[in-house]
């Protein structure tokens, strides 16, 4: 199986949760190396700078530099990198095939998305005590109070499928619900502020660095972000360290429905923030969405580029 792919720049190691002095998960990074995402996770790999995969399966488009008094109608929107998936060329792309709120291209792998049943199958403290079958999975992941249970039962819609709580960091385990008997949403512990003792929350660290490192089933992390505040370091944290152990990511940004009063930015404002940080980072960004649990927005959406990417990694 080809494997979906998208290469990112590595990033200065910074000291985080998402740090580590052992060699599994800490990489001594250089200035100009490139790491690729592979969606099918099987056997993550590297390439050098020098020696970039033929016909690769994803693409990421940028602005052309054409001289403005040529430049087509077909690409005046292509102002922002976009992820373009199996399928498509990234000649054929339109403006009207990206999602709303999004830079995802919808493409031909993209298909039934409506979920029917879900149902709680086990929480596990340990990665190995996960379960072991060959379903495709999407993991959860974001910082305490983003808003990630609020998102699982938006998705799926209905409540209290993942626990929602005032208290931050209810989540401390690894939690798996089956979707249409057929693929799994997980919902990992948040990171950050945590109502833990340090020592648990690094605990939660280090598990769920053993998930993501050691799960062959993993399609894809969503990695929730709050658009109602400025970026986070912790979160950056964590998507560098995603990048450097070649692990495929979504950026699914939160709370986009708020507005901040007085001196606060707007979360779109926040979002375009985000992606300045990003662009020093990466060479291209990840594919990204705007969410919001309250209003529905980007649900459909969500599901439909999940869609494609879990498609894909069943053929």
């Amino acid at each position: 199986m080809l494997a979906l792919r998208l290469r990112v720049f590595a990033v200065q190691t910074t000291t985080s949760l998402f740090s580590s002095s052992s060699t599994s998960c800490s990489l001594t990074l250089h200035r100009n190396p490139s790491y690729f995402f592979n969606l099918s996770c099987r056997r993550p790999f590297s390439c050098s700078s020098g020696s970039v995969e033929q016909n690769p399966s994803i693409h990421v488009v940028a602005a052309p530099k054409i001289a403005k008094a040529v430049v087509p109608e077909t690409v005046k929107f292509v102002n922002r990198a976009v992820f373009v998936p199996p399928g498509v060329q990234p000649e054929e792309v339109r403006e009207d095939m990206i999602l709303p709120g999004s830079n995802i291209v919808l493409g031909p792998y993209a298909g039934h998305a409506q979920i029917k049943q879900v149902e709680f199958v086990k929480s596990s403290s340990k990665p190995k005590d996960c379960p072991k079958d060959d379903r495709p999975e999407f993991a959860i992941l974001g910082r305490s109070n983003v808003g990630k249970s609020s998102l699982i039962n938006a998705l799926v819609r209905k409540k209290e499928v993942a626990l929602t709580s005032k208290k931050p960091g209810k989540t401390q385990l690894i939690n798996h619900f089956l979707v249409n008997r057929s693929w799994y949403i997980v919902d990992l512990p948040g990171y950050g502020f945590a109502n833990a003792p340090e020592s648990a929350r690094m605990d939660w660290s280090s598990f769920t660095k053993g998930y993501f490192l050691n799960r062959d089933t993993l399609v894809a992390v969503l990695l929730l972000l709050d658009a109602s505040i400025p970026p986070q370091k912790v979160d950056l944290d964590c998507a560098n360290w995603l990048g450097r152990n070649n692990i495929p990511l979504t950026f699914v940004f939160t709370k986009c429905d708020k507005t901040k009063g007085g001196k606060g930015k707007r979360p779109d404002e926040n979002i375009k923030d985000f992606q300045e940080l990003i662009k020093k980072n990466y060479r291209e960004p990840p594919p990204w969405i705007m969410t919001s649990s309250v209003t529905g927005l980007g649900r459909d959406d969500l599901l439909l580029h999940m869609s494609q990417l879990r498609n894909y990694w069943d053929n």
